[in-house]
């Protein structure tokens, strides 16, 4: 479901009351309970994710609770061990049920995604915002939906910043975008001239909502998105890009580094993301055994993002 048939879908509920049912949980293990949500639900979750808090509100939503509340929590309960048999505490994970009156619906999409400035370069709004560009600003339309990706989050932000810094300006660029989720650092390269674009996604929703995306930023054309798993490509590749962008985990970012330098050209710039601060070193260290350098980071509570040259 790409973001404007959410919207779309949305408008047609706020007719009757909405369940809301959420997991608050430590942005480490957003992955997680989103998997657990989806697996409770049957529903691809909603995920929303303060830059200024340490806190990921996972969401699904139903017109009428499928069970009798201490039945779901039950459920969700035995759910949650999962995420402690992975390792993660699960000991700040909340629960969250809530009735959504008719109003908050709708509303509740734009109070939290505003438009956001990068460099003054590149504008990323949804399509509900009447703001205009300044002279010399490129712009990309893209509404909260249910992949990953407004910009909102500083890991994206760091990567659209990076493409800003590193867009072409005297010659040709092609960009990769592994892990693309909402599509928005692929269309955002394409704004900034960087062309051509390859963008992948394992996950389905997420190729459908890219490539959605890209058609409402009017970039199809340029931007190729494919579903792929990273863990899957040829080791080697003969296409290698100026820049690629891997927004994932430090751990794929540390098994997969290979995969990931060898689509890179000499010279090129590699953007890494999401990856939590405590594990960052490791992944400089890496990256850095491979030889390249630090050319910028960006750090938060929990995240650190680093953009990285031979």
């Amino acid at each position: 479901m790409d973001a404007e048939a959410a919207m779309s879908r949305s408008a047609l509920l706020v007719k009757t009351e909405l369940w809301q049912i959420s997991l608050a949980a430590p942005v480490e293990a957003e992955a997680a309970a989103a998997a657990v949500l989806e697996e409770f639900s049957g529903k691809a979750p909603a995920t929303y994710t303060d830059a200024n808090s340490p806190t990921a509100v996972v969401s699904v939503y139903f017109p009428k609770l499928p069970l009798p509340e201490n039945d779901l929590r039950a459920r969700l309960r035995t759910g949650l061990k999962t995420i402690r048999e992975c390792g993660l505490d699960i000991s700040r994970v909340r629960i969250v049920f809530r009735k959504i009156r008719n109003e908050d619906w709708t509303e509740s999409w734009k109070r939290h995604f505003r438009p956001l400035e990068i460099g003054r370069a590149l504008l990323v709004k949804p399509s509900w915002s009447r703001r205009r560009p300044r002279s010399g600003e490129d712009v990309v339309v893209l509404d909260p939906g249910l992949s990953f990706g407004t910009g909102q989050h500083p890991t994206t932000a760091f990567c659209l910043e990076q493409l800003v810094a590193f867009r072409p300006v005297a010659q040709r660029k092609s960009l990769l975008d592994v892990g693309t989720g909402s599509g928005i650092l692929a269309i955002a390269g394409a704004k900034l001239g960087f062309d051509p674009i390859v963008a992948l996604d394992l996950d389905p929703a997420a190729v459908r909502i890219a490539r959605a995306n890209a058609v409402q930023n009017g970039v199809e054309r340029i931007v190729r998105v494919s579903r792929r798993d990273l863990t899957r490509l040829p080791l080697r590749s003969d296409v290698k890009f100026s820049v690629v962008c891997a927004n994932l985990t430090d751990d794929l970012l540390l098994r997969q580094s290979k995969r990931i330098l060898n689509r890179l050209v000499p010279g090129g710039t590699l953007i890494v993301a999401g990856i939590l601060k405590s594990q960052f070193a490791r992944v400089r260290r890496v990256y850095k055994s491979a030889g390249l350098r630090l050319l910028a980071t960006g750090h938060d509570d929990e995240w650190q993002s680093g953009a990285f040259g031979w």
